[in-house]
């Protein structure tokens, strides 16, 4: 009996470790989302990961497809969870919009990943060498707006907002608002400070939503 344990530990310790894309994944988006594309080297990936850099160039092809595959993880995993709240028919907009800023800033500022939103982070130190991944997120950038937008559209159509509020206008200053919470998390703004930000927003959401006149000129 022993001989055979013997004989199956040897087979195991023999055996090649299995890549997890998934777990690869997870760690190059930490990686980028705290140190930026051109702040994670290779090396930096391969420590991350445990794969091999030949393993992951056969999985992703190069550092850039790598970045791509973060990228959309983070959509899918962080981003998509916040859009569901936009999507949510039993919410009206007002506390729509208020429940989306305020899932923003728990991810902004959760202990276990990086502060503030990854397409933010790591679009402010790109240099020019790296114009494709500036356009990709620019893309996500603009998604983002206009995720938004159709919000604010859908929500116009069922008589929740004026029909003279422009809604491009309101989208557009929404995410900037985004935009500004992620640096001031980036700079070490809590959980409460960003709270306070919401909170503000949604006291003068009465004049935002109903502000007709830009629209009209």
């Amino acid at each position: 009996m022993t001989e055979v344990i013997d004989v199956v530990n040897r087979k195991t310790r023999g055996r090649p470790k299995v890549f997890d894309r998934n777990d690869a994944l997870d760690k190059a988006l930490m990686l980028f989302w705290a140190h930026g594309y051109e702040g994670t080297s290779l090396s930096d990936l391969v420590n991350a990961t445990g794969a091999k850099a030949p393993t992951l160039y056969a999985e992703f092809e190069n550092k850039e497809g790598l970045f791509r595959a973060a990228m959309q993880r983070y959509i899918e995993t962080f981003s998509a969870q916040r859009n569901a709240v936009l999507n949510d028919d039993a919410l009206d907009v007002k506390t729509a919009i208020e429940a989306y800023f305020r899932a923003t800033a728990a991810c902004f500022t959760e202990c276990d990943k990086p502060a503030g939103c990854f397409f933010i982070c790591t679009s402010s130190a790109l240099s020019s060498g790296s114009e494709e991944v500036a356009q990709m997120l620019a893309q996500q950038h603009h998604a983002q707006e206009s995720a938004l937008k159709a919000f604010l559209d859908t929500r116009q159509q069922r008589g929740e907002l004026p029909q003279c509020a422009n809604s491009a206008r309101l989208a557009r200053y929404l995410a900037c608002l985004l935009q500004g919470m992620s640096v001031r998390a980036r700079e070490g703004a809590n959980r409460e400070d960003l709270d306070q930000i919401v909170d503000t927003q949604m006291a003068i959401w009465p004049a935002l939503a109903g502000y007709c006149e830009l629209s009209t000129k």
